[in-house]
């Protein structure tokens, strides 16, 4: 039977990782479909070779197969681990952690493939990459203030944020696309539809225009203009209608999977105190 549990990363990764988790398919194989989260991924199937998920502009399908089990990581934008290339030479790449990770790839796919169950399988993960983090330079911290800053629930204008962060435009733009694989725009695009999922997730109550619920109220709530609008983000992102997506609930994508723990990092922004006074919202 097809299993996926997502639980909160050890506390020493909460700064950079926005989920773990565990996977196992059944006895068919199993059709995954990898989203855009702004962030990279690393894929461990327990036994076999890890690779990561370059930051995604669209969707990418994966067939996995029958009997396997998976442990992963999901970062935030712009907290990748120590890594031979910049992000925007990843993106929409499938790569081998063995390739990128040389030297230590080996004795930790040893150690997973012995640790016995999953769970101690991403203990092993977690801990090595706690090391990997205090053996490297911390990451950017200005590209961290603006990925906070294109959280969806505060809409603020890209030369608004470049002025708070005291860059020019064209700097801010060059410092996201080397730490994050993307546009400080796309980034807001796409954490804005993550915003939508996460309310969806959890279930959330639409608070926007009088007579709009449902999908269309939490379209509005994350800065949609519309349903429409939210409609064609969500083809361009997933490949899905966000009908087909839910699978027709607002509170669990048609998976069946629950990602509450990785959508809890945008639900804890959401109250911030907004930094940025006299913005004026994106653009569509």
């Amino acid at each position: 039977m097809e299993s996926y549990v997502e639980r909160p990363p050890l506390p020493q990764l909460a700064g950079v990782v926005r989920t773990v988790w565990t996977q196992r398919t059944g006895d068919a194989p199993y059709l995954q479909r990898h989203l855009p989260t702004g962030g990279i991924e690393i894929h461990f199937p327990i036994g076999g070779e890890p690779w990561l998920l370059g930051p995604l502009t669209g969707p990418v399908l994966e067939l996995m197969p029958p009997h396997t089990t998976l442990v992963g990581v999901r970062f935030h934008p712009g907290a990748a681990p120590p890594l031979p290339a910049a992000l925007d030479d990843l993106v929409d790449q499938r790569l081998s952690l063995t390739d990128l990770w040389r030297r230590t790839t080996e004795r930790l796919v040893d150690a997973m493939a012995a640790a016995g169950t999953p769970e101690r399988a991403l203990m092993f993960l977690q801990a090595h990459l706690v090391e990997e983090y205090r053996a490297a330079n911390r990451p950017d911290p200005l590209v961290g203030a603006a990925v906070l800053a294109l959280m969806p629930w505060h809409p603020v204008n890209i030369d608004t944020l470049a002025t708070h962060l005291a860059l020019s435009t064209s700097q801010l733009r060059r410092r996201c696309l080397h730490a994050v694989g993307m546009s400080p725009k796309a980034l807001q695009r796409t954490l804005r539809f993550q915003g939508f999922l996460a309310l969806a997730q959890a279930g959330a109550t639409a608070t926007g225009r009088p007579g709009a619920d449902g999908v269309a109220g939490l379209a509005v709530d994350t800065g949609y203009a519309d349903q429409a609008h939210l409609s064609r983000e969500c083809l361009r992102l997933t490949g899905l209608t966000p009908r087909k997506l839910l699978g027709g609930d607002l509170d669990r994508c048609s998976c069946g999977h629950d990602h509450v723990a990785s959508y809890q990092p945008f639900l804890a922004t959401r109250n911030r105190r907004d930094l940025f006074k006299n913005r004026r919202s994106p653009g569509a």
